[in-house]
């Protein structure tokens, strides 16, 4: 899931470039103005530093040591902590040409600008940037993630299973999607305790879940996670973990024991060669969930 920067912090800048005295050139523009400026050097230590620190915006250079610029901006724009939202700059020696400028923007580059750089004319695009980043996370955020968990709604992933399901067509990988609710006993009367357990699952979810998996809430008890990469063998290992992160933790009301899910599976090898969508894949795995039996009726 994308993350928003606190509205009290400056925002954060990556520069990748190895040519110093450019880099530094763009630097002090930013830093005059109070931005925290973070740097790279070559393409892979961008893509490391970005995990760590999560940008507000990055500057690429184009002809990088290791790995083009472009390739850069286009496996950023695969990640799912960034999306289309982050504003990604590409910069090139001398003029910038045509061929150039579309190769850029079809890896997702919000803009492409040639040397000599005007650097009053970059601030004001990066802080214009920023500025529709800001209003589009925060209109995402409400239409998109349940208040109580801090997970996607319904049509939130939706959204993330149609961007994860394209990223899993190109790449020929397969893709699940499970829809599970908690087991607990004389549910109706125990409001309160379901409230807490909900909670507890979204913790999990945003602090030890897998930032390639969107995870959102279905209904009052029952969520759904679309997992790239995830055979149904995997999804089950999931739900171990999630079982057992659960039952060691210290539940506010007292209620102690190990919480049971049940689960409905339903994936594919190679989204690719699937005739599903995403949303489909959402119904079928809670059509699956709701035909398997309670524990209270299992014998």
């Amino acid at each position: 899931m994308e993350q928003q920067s606190s509205p009290t912090l400056p925002p954060k800048i990556l520069i990748v470039n190895d040519q110093e005295w450019s880099a530094r050139s763009v630097e002090s523009i930013f830093a005059a103005e109070g931005y925290t400026v973070l740097r790279a050097f070559t393409g892979e230590q961008a893509l490391l530093r970005a995990g760590e620190t999560m940008p507000d915006a990055f500057i690429l250079d184009r002809q990088l040591p290791d790995v083009d610029g472009v390739e850069i901006c286009r496996r950023l724009r695969a990640d799912p902590r960034y999306g289309a939202t982050t504003p990604i700059i590409i910069t090139t020696a001398g003029q910038a040409g045509r061929t150039q400028r579309l190769e850029a923007y079809g890896a997702g580059a919000w803009d492409f600008i040639g040397q000599p750089i005007d650097g009053e004319t970059l601030l004001l695009k990066v802080r214009t940037f920023l500025e529709a980043k800001r209003a589009l996370d925060a209109v995402r955020a409400e239409a998109f993630l349940d208040e109580d968990t801090g997970l996607y709604t319904r049509r939130g992933l939706a959204l993330r299973a149609r961007e994860i399901a394209s990223e899993a067509g190109r790449r020929h990988q397969a893709v699940t999607c499970i829809v599970f609710a908690p087991e607990m006993p004389v549910l109706e009367s125990a409001i309160a305790s379901a409230e807490s357990l909900v909670v507890e699952i979204g913790n999990f979810f945003r602090t030890a879940g897998r930032a390639a998996d969107a995870v959102g809430r279905l209904g009052p008890l029952e969520f759904g996670i679309i997992a790239p990469a995830t055979s149904e063998d995997g999804a089950a290992q999931l739900l171990e973990r999630l079982e057992t992160a659960l039952a060691s933790a210290t539940r506010p009301n007292g209620d102690s024991g190990r919480i049971k899910f049940r689960a409905g599976y339903f994936g594919t090898p190679d989204f690719a060669e699937s005739a599903v969508d995403p949303l489909m894949m959402i119904e079928r795995a809670g059509a699956a969930l709701r035909e398997v039996a309670p524990a209270s009726s299992r014998r």
